[in-house]
């Protein structure tokens, strides 16, 4: 998986590409615990995302519950395969979804 952040003031655009996986998802955690300072805006781009397994569900769990505090989060450009996911496991009542 590839990791591309973006800051524009105080919104972080973040491009993922590949998988978000048991052997990536420490990985974006990493990258988004070190990038949370100041950030009200949190986008998460899931265009060229293939594959969403529930280790990166805790993830987008945990970055979510900082995002509540602090701003919001947005997921964009999810393919039909991930927002199934995102339905089956109630996830599209939990995360901003666009």
């Amino acid at each position: 998986m590839t990791i591309e952040k973006n800051l524009n003031g105080t919104e972080l655009s973040v491009i993922l590409a590949g998988r978000l996986d048991t052997t990536t998802a420490p990985q974006l955690d990493t990258e988004l615990r070190e990038s949370y300072d100041g950030v009200k805006t949190l986008v998460l781009d899931f265009a060229a995302l293939e594959y969403l397994s529930s280790a990166g569900l805790r993830v987008l769990l945990a970055a979510q519950k900082v995002m509540n505090k602090q701003g919001e989060m947005i997921i964009r450009n999810v393919n039909e395969t991930i927002r199934e996911i995102f339905e089956v496991t109630g996830f599209v009542d939990i995360l901003t979804i666009e």
